[in-house]
């Protein structure tokens, strides 16, 4: 392949700003601008001539074109058409062009194609919901190295007890192995965030746990809105009460099971508490392998969250 000349990025930002084109912080653009992070973060991703690579939010395409030079393909998902036409001028006519593929549209309502690997310096209003759009994307990925809001990557990868441990944690750590790689200050980026960032990387567990998840999500948001309270006064909520009985004579219904006259949801709530030695614990205190059992103990007993 013909060495290719690359352009400084100071040069790309000038003539992006020369066309008048500003960083739209509704999309959360802060073009990562030092070249040392974007390396460390594909070194990090350990990349294969072979591999689909997706890309979200490229900007100017920084990473996009370093990216370029060690795999197959990229697809790269931009929702601001301005930079995308930016994205596709810095490739024409080079023999990146063939190997770029670009999705138009907001990646939380775009249906993402097969990808081996995701590498993203991604808009961070949209970091939780798609943590969980690629962690449940099939088929599966090999791993995928991300920038997050420094504090957003603390709760990713918090342990039971921490003062960060929250819902974000156990549902992210049920589907994937995570680790913090590095921080990043917030002066590597342009415009410069108000936040400092942080470097992750995110293993989706394949096989992933037999457990379904949405039964489980149901159960870490009951358990995690007072997250410092025994579970027995986490579950006595009215709301949460109204919708555990829903659910129960649902069950009941399909399964041509009875319900008593004097049936209450609340005693039967605490008896499976109480009997798999949950009722004192506490949320921030407990690890997959607690919520666990305690999911198994509510829905051998007919109790659903979903």
């Amino acid at each position: 392949m013909p060495k290719i000349k690359v352009e400084k990025k100071s040069r790309i930002h000038n003539e992006i700003a020369k066309q008048g084109i500003q960083f739209n912080k509704d999309f959360g653009q802060h073009i990562l601008k030092n070249p040392l992070i974007i390396t460390g973060m594909l070194d990090k991703a350990g990349l294969r001539p072979t591999d689909v690579a997706l890309e979200i939010g490229p900007g100017t395409g920084n990473m996009t074109i370093k990216m370029l030079d060690r795999v197959k393909k990229v697809i790269a998902c931009e929702i601001d058409t301005r930079l995308v036409a930016e994205l596709q001028k810095r490739v024409q006519g080079t023999p990146y062009q063939a190997k770029l593929h670009i999705l138009v549209g907001d990646v939380l309502k775009t249906e993402l194609p097969f990808f081996d690997i995701c590498v993203a310096n991604i808009p961070y209003q949209i970091s939780s919901p798609l943590v969980f759009k690629l962690l449940l994307h099939r088929p599966f990925f090999r791993c995928a190295i991300l920038m997050f809001q420094k504090e957003f990557a603390q709760r990713l990868v918090a342990k039971p007890g921490d003062k960060l441990y929250c819902r974000l944690s156990i549902n992210t750590q049920l589907l994937a192995r995570v680790d913090m790689l590095m921080k990043v200050g917030k002066n590597n980026f342009r415009p410069p965030p108000k936040v400092e960032s942080s470097v992750v990387r995110i293993e989706p567990r394949n096989p992933p746990p037999p457990i379904n998840f949405v039964e489980w999500d149901g159960l870490t948001r009951i358990a995690f809105v007072r997250k410092n309270k025994t579970l027995s006064a986490a579950f006595k909520h009215n709301t949460t009460m109204a919708a555990l009985e829903k659910n129960y004579r649902v069950h009941c219904s399909l399964n041509n099971k009875e319900i008593s006259e004097d049936f209450d949801i609340k005693e039967k709530v605490q008896q499976i508490l109480t009997e798999a030695e949950c009722d004192q614990m506490r949320a921030r205190t407990m690890d997959i392998d607690d919520f666990m059992k305690l999911l198994h103990a509510f829905n051998s007993e007919g109790i659903h969250f979903a």
